[in-house]
């Protein structure tokens, strides 16, 4: 009966706000661990992507910093101003700012739990986190460079919103770079089209629900003994869930194809 409230009150704008709010305050507050730096199901490269070295040690989270990682490497960021909205925990911010060496790495994220979190553990060269909102982006008009959107946006109220501050706030040739899921085939194509009628031009789509699963078979055993390390045992169950582990119902509708993942290029003309 809960369940089917939850998805009940799911398709009504507020609650997507507010559920998506509550969840990622009461995550930054209850789990403030300072080795737990991503939020993504990761993802494994395709074999004409070129090799990231990554030590082997469960710690880093090896195949969340791969999505970002090759996310990233769709657009030229080096002396860029990069914009991340649904920064989160702020690992892939680290990464990017570091690695990839862009101007400026602005991560926003709509809890501020998350935000002072973020702000606390992660340092780098003009690396800054900020509360707000993905719906009303709190910046200029054509000031951005590149947006990234990590496995964000299936929780906002309003798609299209989000999409048209993206093109308010993107200069003019600046990309969006995008990877998310959704919960059917049908729900994906309905995206697709919202992203088509957006006004960005898209340069590339991918299904990238393949390497979803293998990194999430990949890292399976390490993400379980995380959650057993961090979480009370009450609430190990829901969370594997959550997270996705091996067996749970997002990782068994990924892999039959009914729970789609994919990947997006976008630019502002």
């Amino acid at each position: 009966m809960i369940k089917f409230i939850i998805q009940t009150f799911k398709r009504f704008a507020w609650f997507k706000r507010f559920n998506a709010k509550v969840t990622y305050e009461l995550l930054a507050k209850n789990i403030p661990a300072e080795d737990w730096h991503f939020m993504n199901y990761g993802y494994t490269p395709n074999i004409d992507e070129p090799l990231l070295a990554v030590p082997n040690d469960p710690k880093i989270q090896k195949y969340s910093l791969q999505m970002y990682h090759y996310l990233a490497a769709k657009a030229e960021l080096t002396g860029k101003h990069v914009l991340e909205i649904g920064s989160g925990r702020g690992g892939g911010a680290k990464h990017i700012a570091t690695y990839y060496k862009p101007a400026s790495y602005i991560g926003l994220d709509i809890a501020s739990s998350a935000v002072v979190l973020a702000n606390k553990i992660h340092h780098a060269t003009g690396l800054s986190f900020i509360q707000g909102s993905a719906e009303k982006i709190p910046l200029p008009d054509s000031s951005i460079d590149v947006i990234l959107n990590v496995e964000s946006c299936h929780g906002y109220g309003n798609v299209d919103t989000f999409l048209s501050e993206v093109k308010r706030v993107l200069k003019p040739e600046g990309k969006l770079l995008l990877v998310d899921f959704r919960n059917s085939r049908e729900n994906m194509i309905l995206f697709q089209n919202q992203l088509k009628k957006s006004g960005l031009q898209q340069l590339s789509q991918e299904d990238i629900t393949p390497n979803v699963v293998q990194s999430i078979e990949a890292e399976d055993e390490s993400k379980k003994e995380r959650i057993k390390k961090l979480i009370p045992a009450r609430w190990q169950k829901l969370f594997n869930e959550f997270a996705g582990v091996v067996g749970s119902t997002f990782y068994e509708t990924l892999k039959n194809g009914t729970r789609p993942y994919y990947r997006f290029v976008l630019v502002k003309k």
